[in-house]
């Protein structure tokens, strides 16, 4: 088993108080942390508590601190290796569905669907399978991809929408939602398709409520889309079928973004902050105003500003 070095929750300002005493009453040797309410090492665990109430635990012996101080002592409640039992959804035969790109300026929307079993769950916890935000190297995510499209039984699916396509969907369909509830609906239609190579077939559907109205992803479902439940939900990236997928939309994004690097010979800076910005103005400078939208989305505002063809505000 891969040994657990990280661990984070939400505690009450109850359960924060009883474990700063617990360290302290077990000196904890203290930290300074920007943000922290108070922040602690011993042996192999570093404990900090911030502001908000989010604890987070790292080091080696990450495992053994939630197990026998936190759970008992502090949260009064056994969860680490009981997330089956306390969750029996953990291991219902599912899709899962995420998108990545969505606010970038540069490079394409990709659009990503797992099909995810009970015998998954376990081996991609312990692999640090999680949403693809909550990782900050590209490495890794790709090394996840990898190890997602390697285990038996899984089945995926990737809708990449490059610039161009994307720039003349947005423009038919007018609004992003409206063009990234198709990509979903694409992407489940894409994987039931392949039912007959999950076992057991799944049970529902998983993505993200990014529209204000459920209904936008529902209308856009596929025949085969329609013959399964469709499950929306705000942070449904916690689902491990949804930060799978979330994982494979990153990886597609990031090997299409430097694709275009190299096509186009210059840096496509990720986001839209004023590095994007720069790089907007550098791209048209080199390139031209009209090939700005074969490597950017031309409804953000950022392309307005760099001398593309943009409209007035992104929607």
């Amino acid at each position: 088993m891969k040994p657990l070095t990280s661990y984070t929750r939400a505690l009450t300002d109850a359960q924060a108080a009883a474990l700063e005493t617990h360290l302290r009453e077990h000196h904890y040797r203290a930290r300074q942390v920007p943000y922290a309410r108070f922040a602690g090492e011993k042996d192999r665990v570093t404990v900090v508590v911030y502001q908000s109430g989010k604890l987070v635990v790292q080091g080696k012996g990450t495992r053994e601190f939630v197990e026998f101080v936190l759970e008992p002592e502090i949260l009064k409640e056994a969860g680490l290796g009981y997330e089956a039992v306390l969750n029996p959804d953990l291991l219902l035969p599912r899709l899962g569905v995420d998108e990545s790109g969505k606010g970038d300026f540069f490079g394409p929307l990709c659009v990503a669907g797992v099909y995810v079993n009970g015998s998954m769950v376990e081996r991609w916890q312990e692999a640090g399978v999680r949403d693809s935000k909550r990782i900050g190297s590209d490495r890794t995510v790709a090394d996840l991809a990898e190890l997602i499209r390697r285990t038996p039984g899984c089945v995926t699916s990737v809708v990449p929408i490059g610039n161009d396509a994307y720039n003349r969907l947005h423009a038919k369909l007018g609004s992003v939602n409206t063009l990234l509830a198709w990509a979903h609906a694409r992407a489940i239609e894409n994987l039931m398709g392949q039912k007959h190579r999950m076992n057991p077939p799944p049970v529902r559907a998983i993505s993200d409520q990014f529209a204000s109205s459920r209904h936008v992803v529902a209308r856009a479902l596929m025949p085969l889309g329609r013959e399964i439940a469709l499950v929306q939900r705000h942070k449904a990236e916690d689902d491990l079928a949804v930060a799978a997928a979330s994982i494979l939309a990153r990886h597609e994004f990031v090997t299409r973004l430097a694709r275009l690097e190299k096509e186009f010979g210059m840096k496509l800076p990720k986001g839209a902050a004023a590095a994007v910005d720069a790089a907007a103005r550098e791209f048209v400078a080199r390139h031209g105003a009209d090939r700005l939208g074969a490597v950017a989305k031309l409804h953000f505002r950022t392309a307005a500003k760099a001398g593309g063809q943009a409209g007035p505000a992104e929607r």
